[in-house]
């Protein structure tokens, strides 16, 4: 099955129609963060408003494991997914630091980073694989909190964020989500799939 794409540019705006009429959903593989978690380090975004920054809204905290991809069918995407999660045990998810990235000089985000402890990356790793994505880059797995629209540099002095971060959660399932359409906010979760014991 072929698809069309109409647009590039723009990959929150690509329109897709693929021969039999059916629009991919833009859908990716993500750890959500605990409620009370989230809510501690939206505060570090408290003061942010005056700039020109994009805050992302506490309930849509969340890690990214695969990023987003165009998806015909979702229900042979949580079939791929149940595979992996039910091979993958529970782990514990530390938040280690807050402050600007990726690049001091450059910061275009507020974030929280995160221990790449061996049991995440396998996890990343394995769910990658199941959804036949790549991602190249090197894994800093990390909580966006806000994004710096433009002079992100001049916004990390007037309203510095460094601090080492000692909050845990246990990580006992992965949410298959759904990215808003144009127009649209809000992440929407698709599906809650457990993690099982590790074989």
């Amino acid at each position: 099955m072929r698809a069309a794409v109409t647009d590039l540019s723009n990959t929150d705006e690509i329109a897709f129609k693929t021969e039999s009429g059916v629009r991919p959903e833009r859908i990716f593989v993500a750890l959500r963060i605990a409620p009370e978690i989230a809510q501690e380090l939206s505060r570090y975004g408290n003061g942010l408003e005056q700039f020109s920054v994009r805050p992302v809204p506490t309930a849509d905290i969340h890690l990214t494991l695969v990023p987003p991809w165009n998806e015909v069918s979702i229900a042979d995407a949580v079939t791929k997914l149940r595979r992996e999660t039910e091979t993958c045990g529970a782990f514990t998810l530390a938040f280690r630091h807050i402050g600007y990235g990726p690049e001091p000089r450059r910061p275009r985000f507020l974030w929280a980073e995160c221990v790449a402890s061996n049991e995440l990356a396998e996890l990343r790793a394995a769910l990658l694989r199941a959804c036949g994505q790549v991602d190249e880059r090197s894994f800093r797995p990390h909580v966006t909190l806000a994004r710096l629209r433009d002079k992100g540099r001049a916004i990390a002095r007037k309203h510095p964020v460094d601090q080492d971060l000692a909050f845990t959660q246990q990580v006992n399932t992965v949410a298959l989500m759904q990215s808003p359409v144009p127009g649209e906010s809000g992440y929407k979760v698709l599906v809650s799939l457990p993690l099982g014991a590790r074989r």
